[in-house]
C-alpha cells in the first residue's frame, strides 16, 4: 500500500490492479525445438483468482523503481517488467509497487506471469506511454512463455512455446475449484519425464487429438494434458485429489499446465465453495473470466487514466 503523503504529492498517479490467474484446458506438446522449448499446442483460460498490485507512479526526475511484496519472491518479474517499460525512450520518473500474493507460486496458475502483464500493461497508461499491443506482447515473451497471453485474456489457443495466441469462442463462464497443495513440479523435470522420440505420425495423431478438443470444447470432458500421466506418478498426492474432486461431483477434473494444480469443475457455485473449503487452505473456488470480462475490468481499474475503452488500454497522459 502507499503512503497517504504519497497520494497528495503533486502528480502522483496510482492504480489499483488484479491479476488474474489461468489454467490449461488442454495442454499436448510436439517436438523439440531448436531453440530447447517444445512445440506446444494448449488452450489458456483467464480464471478469477488474483493477486492484487497496487502501482504508483511519480513523473519527473531520475528512473527509480521500488517493489514490496508480501512474499519474498526471487527474480520478481515485476521488477522486470517494470525496467522493460522503464527503458522505453521518453519514459523517466518514480515507480512504486506493491504486491499482494494470492495465486499460489509454483502451482503453474500463471500468477508470476500474470503480476508481470498487469505492470505492462498499467504502467504505460500512468507513466503516459501509448505502446501498441505488438511491442507489449514481445516485451511479454521477453519476461516468460505465459506473459504475452495476460495481455489479452480470455480463452485462447497458444502454439509454439505457447506465445503465438489466437482467440477462441468464449466458455460458459463456469464454476472451478482450484486445489493447490503446495508440491513443487519443476517444469524441466516434467519436460524430461514426458520426453519422447516423436515420428510424423505420432506428432500428426496429437495435432489431430487437439484440434478434436479444440472443436468440441464446449464439452470439458474432451480436456487432455500430456503431463498429467507422468506427474501423477512422480506425485501420486495430485491423482489422489483428482479423484477426491470427481468423487465431489465435478464434471472434469484434470492437472492444469505442468502442475502441481489440479482443477474441478463444477455445475454450480455452492457446491465448488463447499469443495474447495474441504481442501483445508489449498482449495479455492474461483469462475472462467471471458475475455469480455478481463477488458472490462481492465477498464474499470484504470478508468482515471485511460481515453476511451480501446486495447490495450490508451493513456489519456499521452502527448
Amino acid at each position: 500500500m502507499f503512503s497517504r503523503s504519497s497520494a497528495t504529492d503533486p502528480g502522483f498517479r496510482s492504480a489499483r490492479v488484479k491479476a488474474l490467474a489461468k489454467i490449461n484446458l488442454a495442454l499436448k506438446v510436439l517436438n523439440k525445438r531448436p531453440d530447447g522449448f517444445h512445440d506446444l499446442r494448449t488452450i489458456f483460460q483467464t480464471v478469477s483468482l488474483s493477486d492484487a498490485i497496487d502501482i504508483g507512479f511519480q513523473p519527473g526526475g531520475p528512473t527509480a523503481i521500488e517493489v514490496e511484496s508480501s512474499i519474498d519472491i526471487a527474480d520478481n518479474l515485476v521488477f522486470r517488467a517494470a525496467q522493460a517499460v522503464m527503458r522505453l525512450p521518453g519514459t523517466g520518473g518514480g515507480v512504486r509497487i506493491h504486491l499482494q500474493k494470492n495465486v499460489p507460486m509454483g502451482s503453474g496458475l500463471g500468477g508470476g506471469s500474470s503480476d508481470a502483464a498487469a505492470v505492462l500493461l498499467a504502467l504505460p497508461v500512468l507513466t503516459g506511454r501509448r505502446i501498441g499491443l505488438e511491442t507489449l506482447l514481445c516485451l511479454g515473451a521477453d519476461l516468460g512463455s505465459d506473459v504475452p497471453f495476460f495481455l489479452l485474456g480470455g480463452a485462447a489457443v497458444g502454439l509454439g512455446r505457447g506465445t503465438e495466441l489466437y482467440p477462441l469462442p468464449e466458455m460458459p463462464r463456469a464454476n472451478l475449484v482450484l486445489v493447490a497443495p503446495g508440491i513443487h513440479v519443476s517444469t524441466p523435470e516434467a519436460y524430461a519425464l514426458l520426453s519422447r522420440e516423436l515420428t510424423t505420425d505420432s506428432v500428426s495423431h496429437t495435432i489431430n487429438i487437439f484440434q478434436s478438443v479444440v472443436w468440441t470444447m464446449a464439452d470439458s470432458r474432451s480436456f487432455e494434458n500430456d503431463f498429467e500421466a507422468v506427474v501423477f506418478r512422480r506425485h501420486p498426492q495430485l491423482q489422489l485429489i483428482k479423484q477426491k474432486l470427481l468423487l465431489a461431483g465435478a464434471v472434469c477434473a484434470m492437472l492444469s499446465g505442468s502442475g502441481s494444480a489440479v482443477i474441478g469443475v463444477f455445475e454450480d457455485a455452492e457446491t465448488a465453495r463447499r469443495v474447495a473449503e474441504s481442501f483445508d487452505g489449498y482449495g479455492f473456488p474461483a469462475r472462467i473470466v471471458t475475455r469480455a470480462h478481463y477488458r472490462a475490468m481492465w477498464w474499470r481499474q484504470l478508468a482515471a487514466h485511460i481515453d476511451g475503452k480501446v486495447w490495450p488500454p490508451k493513456s489519456r497522459y499521452a502527448e
